[in-house]
């Protein structure tokens, strides 16, 4: 994947002071382009054979319904001139209504959830969109600084034609009271380019009486770029 179009502003920055472990683990010289072939062994030619029962539904892991409001999320990953990313491997991985991660890491004072583990994964169709059901993440203390919590989000992994080609990003939801305090969010200079991380809430995606429904499209490349790296 090439990234030569993206605007300036849209990539957060490496090293950004009010994030504080960027100051640790930013890179102090400019970065290299390295053009060199990658072993065909790593290709990861997409398939549905790599996807699992329910895996595009966080919801359906437990033995009951997990807590929290249920949600589905649906957009299309496109390229520059809004082509669609097809047959495109997506992952997605959040913490629960409480604010807390199914990780040992994650020793927040919140409730884990038995029936709740924030993992999924799904292929974009031939018109570039995915899909899932899941439950709303709540905020969470992340330690940066005094009072710093991590407004709501969910996080996405999209897959090239290898393992090596993968983007990182997060998808947060409407007027977010947080999004002035959160140095992650923060850290992208453009503030078009922040809102493009913001996912709408869709009346035609809600399911009935079920779950709301929120659309974020992904774009990778060009003057509408999504920012990645977060």
């Amino acid at each position: 994947m090439k990234f030569d179009t993206v605007e300036p502003g849209t990539w957060p920055e490496l090293i950004y002071p009010p994030y504080k472990s960027t100051v640790k683990r930013g890179p102090l010289q400019p970065s290299l382009r390295i053009e060199a072939p990658v072993p065909v062994s790593q290709n990861i030619a997409a398939t549905p054979r790599i996807l699992l029962p329910h895996d595009a539904d966080l919801t359906a892991h437990g033995e009951s319904e997990p807590l929290g409001e249920k949600i589905v999320v649906t957009g299309r990953v496109l390229d520059e001139d809004g082509k669609p990313v097809r047959n495109s491997l997506v992952e997605v991985w959040q913490c629960n209504s409480a604010g807390r991660y199914w990780h040992s890491r994650d020793q927040h004072a919140a409730p884990l959830d038995p029936n709740f583990y924030g993992l999924g994964k799904m292929l974009t169709d031939d018109d570039g969109r995915y899909r899932f059901v899941t439950i709303k993440p709540g905020p969470y203390p992340w330690g940066n600084h005094d009072k710093a919590w991590r407004p709501a989000h969910i996080h996405f992994s999209l897959f090239g034609n290898v393992y090596a080609q993968r983007l990182v990003t997060q998808m947060y939801f409407p007027s977010d009271p947080l999004f002035d305090y959160d140095p992650i969010f923060q850290s992208i200079p453009d503030e078009a380019a922040r809102q493009r991380l913001v996912s709408r809430f869709s009346l035609e995606q809600t399911v009935g009486a079920e779950m709301l429904g929120y659309e974020f499209d992904i774009v990778l490349r060009g003057r509408n770029a999504t920012p990645m790296g977060l």
